[in-house]
């Protein structure tokens, strides 16, 4: 419910359990994704005394609007056998699910293979898997990578009186107001923005500072939006850390 709160608790959870925790504020689930389509070759080749590795494939990404991933093989005439297909996809699959920006899970785009080659004796799964992460980390920081935050519905309802106030914290936290209407209680209005959730953390203890503690608020996650070039910058630096 807020800061103080947390507080207690920390302080009995030491006091009462002899349990000491580290306290941070929330970790905001930022996504990743694409905004143009590019085409990438992967070739995983070791050669050590015995049995190599051999795995080669050209892949197409483009941006997916209407689902997180999804991989299509194009492969004729076997240029990659089937039985390593699968393999193909799971290296895709993984390396998105690491992040290829700032280490957060890459949303919203679409994989397609397109041809490769393959060696009779050397190739296997993880060689084609191998190169299928290649090709991505070659070819998605052309395909110009964009950081996504959350974005939440926002109610806040509170006095008339404070409205002003309100308004003007929320557009400060880079929120966009969609209006206003009565509440069920006389003298009470209801706000509903759409705010970005990095910018919502410490939102209790300051609502209730600016009103008195006489407001409240609801939030609902609407969906994701790709963050201000500055504020991707600083996230991305600090992952680098």
């Amino acid at each position: 419910m807020g800061e103080l709160h947390l507080q207690i608790i920390v302080d009995r959870m030491l006091r009462e359990f002899h349990v000491d925790c580290k306290v941070g504020e929330p970790q905001v689930a930022y996504r990743e994704t694409i905004r143009n389509s590019v085409k990438a070759e992967g070739k995983f080749v070791r050669q050590s005394g015995g049995h190599g590795q051999y795995g080669h494939v050209k892949i197409n990404i483009e941006p997916k609007y209407d689902g997180d991933f999804e991989f299509v093989d194009k492969i004729f005439g076997g240029a990659v056998p089937k039985q390593y297909i699968p393999a193909v996809e799971k290296g895709v699959k993984e390396t998105l699910d690491k992040g290829l920006l700032a280490g957060y899970p890459m949303i919203g785009v679409k994989v397609t293979l397109l041809d490769g080659s393959y060696h009779a004796v050397d190739s296997s799964e993880l060689a084609f898997k191998v190169a299928a992460a290649q090709a991505l980390k070659k070819g998605v920081p052309q395909a110009k990578p964009v950081l996504l935050e959350p974005v939440y519905n926002v109610n806040v309802f509170a006095p008339d009186a404070f409205m002003g106030d309100i308004m003007g914290d929320l557009n400060s936290r880079r929120g966009r107001v969609l209006g206003m209407e009565q509440a069920e209680r006389e003298g009470i209005t209801v706000v509903k923005a759409q705010v970005p959730f990095a910018e919502m953390l410490d939102y209790v203890t300051v609502l209730r500072s600016m009103t008195q503690g006489r407001a409240s608020y609801t939030m609902e996650f609407k969906h994701y939006a790709e963050a201000p070039r500055n504020v991707a910058e600083a996230i991305v630096a600090a992952r680098a850390k």
